[in-house]
């Protein structure tokens, strides 16, 4: 006998067994739920609730955590508090010493929940301040590269609006379930997660910012990761729900930030870096892409983007300058055909610049972890 899918008004319905502290009745009836989403077994509930009252709702939010997951045809829910009117900014907290502290506030303020992920010894960002420059295909190879030097490497895609790694990897299958847990799928010597493993590639994603920031911390929190050397998080371009929830709940070692040349696009790699600055999470150095075309039947090379801006802006910057990778028609086939050119080509000129990039932010990331007093942790089979 199959199970039937869960739906919203049957979730409503058995929510109606926890109780609201505050008023008596049913959180239902209380006008505490303020959404409800189901992805195929994947839950997101928004519960209402104001800044004051965010710690006494802890125990009600884990309640209805615990309840949805019990329900036929759930595999994972995740539960968030949510306000409609912003409270004034908390003074921000001083910087923690040593150990995974970056000082990042908590978004509902109260005690921060505890950091996620402290399985995995290092968490590196790859970012961009706009879209279009190539971000995601750089941090699937950033991430094959690594791999391919002999660590353990995951990687997750941040985007829940316009999830990219099911294509670039080749996979589309739906993940397994363990123990309550996603086990993240594995390819090209990664383990892999993404919103797009879960939905229809062409399933608009149309979520308000509670349930965004959910279904991150659901990738992050839920997922079987298991001990891995580092975790390679393909972000989505811009600043908001997305990199504000990764600064929060994971303790990033870093972030690379990914730009064209040209000037437009310098601009934004800018804003990307001062928001990594704001949440004291190390820029680890820059990345320039599409950096130079060289035609592949005659040889010539043209700078069709201009060449050069990336590393001028990362001295400006005083941050490292990681590398150039050209614009190559290879690189974007091999994305577009789910092959990454870092391992279906190692010998090529874009699989040896992604190859140079990766050693260049893998040594980065050691020297971060180690000025924090602690060592990296490298995985032993």
């Amino acid at each position: 006998m199959s199970i039937r899918p869960p739906t919203p008004e049957t979730l409503r319905e058995a929510l109606r067994a926890i109780t609201d502290p505050a008023s008596g009745q049913d959180i239902v009836s209380a006008g505490l739920i303020e959404g409800i989403d189901v992805r195929n077994s994947l839950v997101h509930v928004a519960l209402l609730t104001d800044r004051s009252r965010a710690e006494a709702m802890e125990p009600v939010r884990r309640a209805v955590e615990l309840l949805l997951a019990g329900q036929p045809g759930v595999t994972n829910a995740t539960v968030v508090l949510t306000a409609h009117k912003p409270a004034p900014a908390p003074a921000p907290a001083p910087a923690a010493a040593g150990g995974h502290g970056h000082g990042h506030g908590h978004a509902h303020g109260g005690p921060r929940p505890p950091l996620l992920l402290p399985e995995i010894g290092a968490i590196v960002a790859v970012a961009s301040g706009k879209g279009g420059v190539g971000k995601s295909t750089v941090a699937v190879n950033l991430a094959v590269s690594l791999a391919r030097q002999g660590l353990k490497v995951g990687l997750l895609d941040a985007d829940i609006y316009g999830p990219s790694l099911p294509r670039m990897l080749g996979v589309s299958r739906r993940p397994d379930a363990r123990d309550g847990k996603l086990l993240p799928l594995e390819a090209w010597g990664l383990k892999a997660m993404s919103i797009g493993f879960l939905v229809d590639e062409e399933t608009p994603m149309i979520w308000r910012g509670p349930m965004v920031m959910g279904a991150l911390e659901q990738m992050l929190g839920q997922v079987a990761w298991g001990p891995l050397d580092v975790l390679v998080v393909d972000m989505p371009p811009g600043t908001g729900d997305a990199q504000l929830t990764m600064a929060q709940r994971v303790a990033l070692t870093g972030a690379v930030i990914v730009s064209t040349p040209q000037d437009i696009a310098l601009l934004d790699a800018r804003r990307g870096v001062k928001m990594f600055e704001k949440t004291n999470v190390p820029v680890l150095g820059i990345v320039e892409n599409m950096s130079f075309y060289c035609c592949p039947n005659c040889g010539h090379r043209a700078d069709i983007f201009g060449h050069g801006g990336a590393r001028a802006e990362a001295a400006r910057m005083n941050a490292d300058f990681l590398g150039e990778v050209p614009l190559l028609l290879d690189i974007r086939t091999a994305a577009d055909n789910g092959q990454p050119i870092a391992a279906t080509a190692p010998d090529s000129e874009a699989a040896k610049a992604f190859a140079d990039i990766a050693a260049r932010v893998w040594k980065k990331v050691q020297q971060t972890i180690a000025a924090r007093g602690a060592a990296p942790r490298i995985v032993i089979d």
